[in-house]
């Protein structure tokens, strides 16, 4: 077998392993809505989106708030969010004092109101900090809703995210990829609510 056979093969393997991930968002196209539409509710009533996540999720995180801060669409109605991953002072200090798996849910109860949206990416459901945050979200009356992968893990199990969106790959690489789409996803229903004022207001009111 040539090298460049093999090259074809190995390229060919790469975009099959993504094609039942792909396809998985596609079939969890109602719930990605849902969880949109209850995002922009949030949004209308003056809430605001606070994001965690760990290591490239937490990239992942601060992208995710810098799409809604500052849309690089021009004419996109700019909107109120953070992550919690920036602060490293505060972020040491808190998992050096209480332990790494309170980093977010310390925040979350100091910075964020009962009106507000919590968005936990964790690329195999495991991150214990990650749990803890949206479980604390959920008592604190926030909107909450997580990126996962794998089985799930521990925020599957939890069951304190509204709004679950389960990439099924235990890779991580491709994990993270379809994270990526599902977050630009929520970032562009929730305006186009925005730009469809009577479907926000019955959605408001119900």
């Amino acid at each position: 077998m040539s090298a460049a056979t093999r090259l074809r093969e190995f390229a060919d393997e790469a975009v099959l392993a993504r094609e039942e991930p792909g396809l998985g968002l596609a079939a969890d196209a109602e719930r990605v809505a849902r969880a949109c539409r209850d995002m922009a509710v949030r949004f209308d009533r003056g809430g605001k989106l606070v994001v965690f996540g760990n290591g490239g999720a937490g990239a992942d995180a601060d992208h995710i708030a810098v799409e809604f801060v500052h849309p690089v669409i021009v004419g996109k109605r700019a909107l109120p969010a953070l992550s919690l991953n920036n602060d490293t002072a505060t972020i040491t200090e808190i998992g050096r004092s209480d332990g790494f798996e309170h980093v977010f849910a310390h925040q979350l109860g100091r910075l964020a109101d009962p009106g507000d949206i919590a968005l936990g990416v964790s690329p195999d459901g495991d991150c214990a900090n990650v749990a803890r945050a949206l479980e604390t979200a959920a008592a604190t009356g926030l909107l909450t809703v997580a990126l996962v992968g794998g089985d799930g893990g521990a925020v599957a199990r939890g069951g304190a995210a509204d709004h679950l969106l389960h990439v099924h790959s235990d890779d991580p690489m491709i994990v993270k990829e379809v994270h990526v789409t599902t977050y630009h996803i929520l970032w562009e229903l929730v305006h186009v609510f925005f730009e469809n004022p009577a479907l926000l207001e019955r959605e408001a009111s119900a």
